[in-house]
């Protein structure tokens, strides 16, 4: 009988031991995450923060290395202050090259205080990458679409928001100076942070016989008295200083200058539409994004992110323009999807429902660059309670209660150059126009969700069938069904209209076959054909229309006496639309 010496048994469970050990260590670390998340990034972000311009630029390079096949990085040009204008292409580049596919522009940060519309822009990008080859809808889009993204319209304000006093309304405008009040000066009656916290909030005293009191349950809130009650405080505006001594406070500012109202479409000037600057494009950074757009006719969507307010916008501006009809119908069916998908969220004409504004982003990519495009006003307070039912108290009841307090500075005391001892306090900067730090992530996605739906629904021309049938003596008919499974047409009616692109073209390639007549329907029995007399090879189409098709047929001569041939061979169909892709489909003539 065998048996292990104490030395023998204990190096044998060792051996056990380490064993099973390193066969432990030598399983792959498993990574677990809710659904509709990348498990393990190549790129590790977070959503839950605001990027700065040098945070920006850290992850896009990062996600252009980390994708090299995926996307490529840019930058459009130097801002006023000289900063990078990042532009980041996104597509799959093995299928096709960008230019070739139907693509979809997204921009935000136009308003740089509107911090969050840059980061949906940056979520975007992130998680079109890191979800390629994860989720199918993301694969097959990437296949089909090219995204260009540029997240920060102003880039300059985004800055002057994060690192100097600001409230959460400012800068709205860029930091070209503008001389606001006329009075030969720059700039030289900004805000003024009196306690050096960062943050413009309000000043006050105490006055017995001022308008205002504390709210009883929420006594850093000032509400009007009542008649008959005595006042407590006289509420005397932003933080500031006359600094310049002609009896007014704040200003002259950043700016001003809305980069919102530059666009070469329904512009107006500065009587008309406050914040218009010279001419359209003279703010540098949108004439760099123009051009790009000019440059790439194949945009057929288009997204600009702002806030706030919860609110789907789509043009016209202005009361005096008009979108075309069947147009229409696309912006709605999208837009009410929308809504679903956007708790809080409306869906609203802007001219109409909010107000005019003359020279903006989202009329120009419509009417003059030919793509459906809608602004997003992001972040809505029925977020801070999943209620309908807002009121002045709501935001006071949100910090007391979800942000324990950290959103408001409270009143305290300070000295004031010419008002003596006063007090200020309120909202900071870093919140209310944006969500706190746990909505904001839900925000992204969510916006995200609605662009992706959008993208997907531009259009995307295939060629459902070729047939062909022998006719009398050596004629042929050759019929080809073009169809379009997605709600936007080809070619947008305003796009038709105002010829911004070519039509559509449907060419047959039939070396043994000449062309007698060419013709197009949107009826399979050719009621009511157009015929095309020159050319007839190129069949021109005005569109292929959102879930619709269009027929187009030749008849040729397949004589042996013609010197095209004797009718036999390959018959070639191809489509090509410079906003719907291309496609194309072959048959053998018999």
């Amino acid at each position: 009988m065998n048996t292990l010496t104490p030395f023998k048994t204990l190096t044998l469970v060792s051996l056990i031991t380490l064993t099973c050990v390193t066969t432990l260590h030598a399983q792959p670390k498993k990574v677990y995450q809710p659904v509709g998340a990348p498990a393990d990034p190549k790129v590790q972000a977070k959503w839950n923060r605001f990027h700065d311009h040098a945070a920006i630029t850290k992850l896009l390079k990062a996600l252009a290395a980390a994708h090299p096949k995926r996307c490529k990085l840019k930058s459009l040009g130097k801002s006023h202050g000289g900063r990078d204008m990042w532009l980041i292409t996104i597509t799959n580049f093995d299928t096709a090259k960008d230019t070739d596919k139907p693509a979809f522009w997204i921009d935000g940060g136009i308003h740089a205080n509107e911090l969050q519309a840059v980061e949906v822009c940056l979520y975007t990008a992130w998680y079109l990458l890191e979800m390629d080859g994860r989720s199918p809808f993301v694969t097959r889009l990437l296949k089909e679409r090219t995204f260009y993204i540029l997240p920060d319209l102003s880039p300059d304000s985004r800055e002057a928001h994060f690192y100097k006093p600001n409230t959460t309304h400012s800068p709205r405008s860029g930091q070209i100076p503008v001389d606001d009040d006329r009075d030969g000066l720059i700039n030289e009656d900004p805000p003024d942070d009196l306690d050096k916290d960062g943050h413009i909030t309000m000043m006050r005293i105490k006055d017995v016989n001022g308008r205002y009191k504390p709210h009883p349950q929420y006594p850093q809130m000032l509400v009007p008295i009542k008649e008959g009650e005595k006042g407590q405080y006289t509420i005397l505006g932003y933080e500031g200083v006359d600094n310049d001594g002609d009896g007014r406070v704040n200003e002259d500012g950043d700016g001003y200058y809305d980069p919102n109202r530059d666009w070469a479409w329904q512009w107006q000037p500065r009587y008309v539409q406050r914040g218009a600057h010279h001419y359209p494009f003279s703010v540098k950074e949108n004439r760099m994004a123009a051009d790009f757009i000019l440059a790439h006719p194949n945009i057929a969507g288009g997204q600009s992110y702002h806030n706030t307010g919860g609110m789907l916008l789509r043009g016209p501006g202005t009361l005096t323009d008009r979108y075309d009809g069947a147009d229409l119908r696309v912006y709605d069916a999208i837009g009410k999807k929308g809504e679903m998908m956007l708790p809080g969220y409306r869906y609203l004409h802007t001219a109409k429902d909010l107000y005019p504004a003359y020279g903006t982003t989202m009329d120009w990519l419509y009417a003059m660059r030919g793509a459906i495009t809608y602004t997003n006003e992001l972040f809505t307070s029925f977020n801070y309670f999943r209620d309908k039912n807002v009121n002045s108290e709501t935001k006071y009841k949100f910090n007391k209660y979800l942000l324990l307090g950290d959103g408001f500075v409270k009143w305290h005391e300070v000295n004031h150059p010419q008002y003596g001892k006063i007090e200020v306090g309120g909202f900071k900067k870093n919140w209310q126009r944006q969500p706190p730090s746990f909505l904001l992530e839900e925000g992204c996605h969510r916006n995200m969700v609605f662009t992706l739906f959008h993208a997907d629904q531009m259009p995307q021309v295939r060629i459902q069938s070729v047939t062909t049938k022998k006719l009398d003596g050596n004629l042929r008919q050759i019929t080809a069904v073009i169809e379009n499974k997605k709600l936007t047409p080809s070619r947008l009616g305003i796009d038709v209209k105002r010829k911004i692109t070519p039509p559509d073209r449907v060419t047959l390639k039939a070396p043994n076959h000449k062309v007698l007549v060419a013709m197009t329907s949107r009826d399979p029995f050719f009621k009511n054909a157009k015929e095309q007399t020159f050319q007839m090879n190129r069949v021109r189409v005005s569109n292929v229309p959102g879930k619709g098709v269009v027929y187009v047929r030749w008849i040729v001569d397949t004589s042996k006496n013609n010197p095209a041939g004797n009718g036999r061979g390959a018959i070639t169909v191809t489509i090509q639309s410079v906003k719907g892709g291309a496609d194309e489909m072959s048959v053998v003539a018999r």
